[in-house]
């Protein structure tokens, strides 16, 4: 049965992969978004150019019957915070707006909210153990935080009004449209530049967009999903060796890796003010994923070969 779901976010880079898998299923799609003709062919655009979504039902469609809600749009993690109160500007828009959501959706007669979390609202890295969804969170910075009252928020919300809610966290995404960090990467490597990673044992659990776009589909559709929380991966972790020579494969580039030590990374990372961007780079973070694949029957459709290569193939043709 076809289903009308509503995409926050519907023109970033998660969400036209949500949207172009629930129109491969036959739902229909309406995409919120700040600038026109910005989402995936196929999608009904909703211009929605407020602050943190107020007046959200003053602007909902007229007609628009909703079943469910993948909500993407948040306020990311910056680098480079300008915000004086940088908790209370994520709170803003990731709780409050979330709710906002929520609660509009809900009395449009949405059933479910999918609420797109992050692997922040638990932590920055795992200890010897992939961390688990009944792990307690300790998130680090205001992003995480924001993330994680939001999930609670949402849960509460739901047990009061009756919509069904589900929580998935990913780890980093990848794949054709990739930025930031990921970006950066595989512009060093193609470029062949040396890179003071050889010697980095930590692994990092990974999701490809696609594989994420599918979970999330499953999460919207599938009545066990009801209520539940979810860390979704591609199902094997890759040390950043691993990834850089797989990386550079793909983009037919040589890799080169300097075996430095994580203590010399960590020293030049405090001595230059970039200690949480080292901090993520060489510390592991493993998600452990099972609970969705007993949960859900989910396994992800692409392995990380697969993700690696459209990536690559993607940097390719733009580059």
């Amino acid at each position: 049965m076809s289903l009308q779901v509503l995409v926050t976010g519907a023109n970033g880079f998660v969400g036209k992969a949500v949207s172009r898998a629930l129109l491969q299923r036959g739902d229909r799609v309406v995409g919120a978004v700040r600038r026109a003709q910005t989402a995936a062919d196929g999608v009904r655009e909703w211009l929605l150019d407020t602050k943190d979504f107020e007046g959200i039902d003053q602007r909902w469609p007229v007609g628009f019957n909703c079943d469910a809600v993948i909500h993407l749009a948040a306020r990311v993690h910056l680098m480079h915070e300008t915000e004086t109160d940088p908790l209370a500007a994520y709170r803003a828009t990731n709780v409050e707006g979330a709710l906002r959501v929520a609660a509009a959706a809900r009395r449009a007669g949405a059933r479910r909210f999918v609420f797109v979390s992050s692997i922040k609202a638990v932590g920055e890295r795992s200890l010897g153990r992939p961390i688990s969804e009944t792990d307690e969170p300790a998130p680090s910075d205001p992003y995480g935080i924001s993330k994680l009252e939001a999930e609670r928020a949402l849960l509460d919300y739901g047990r009061a009004s009756g919509l069904e809610i589900v929580i998935v966290r990913p780890p980093l995404v990848y794949g054709p449209g990739v930025r930031a960090n990921f970006l950066q990467l595989m512009n060093a490597i193609a470029r062949g530049i040396p890179l003071p990673l050889g010697a980095i044992a930590a692994r990092r659990s990974l999701v490809f967009v696609d594989n994420l776009a599918d979970a999330l589909v499953h999460c919207a559709t599938d009545p066990r999903a009801a209520g539940e929380t979810f860390h979704v991966t591609d199902g094997r972790d890759l040390s950043v060796p691993e990834l850089a020579r797989a990386l550079a494969t793909q983009l037919h580039a040589p890799v080169r890796l300097v075996p430095v030590p994580a203590g010399v990374l960590r020293l030049a990372g405090r001595l230059t003010g970039r200690s949480a961007q080292i901090d993520r780079l060489i510390g592991e973070l493993r998600l452990d994923s099972s609970h969705i694949r007993e949960r859900l029957n989910w396994y992800p459709p692409h392995t990380v070969e697969h993700g690696l290569l459209e990536t690559a193939a993607w940097y390719r043709s733009t580059h």
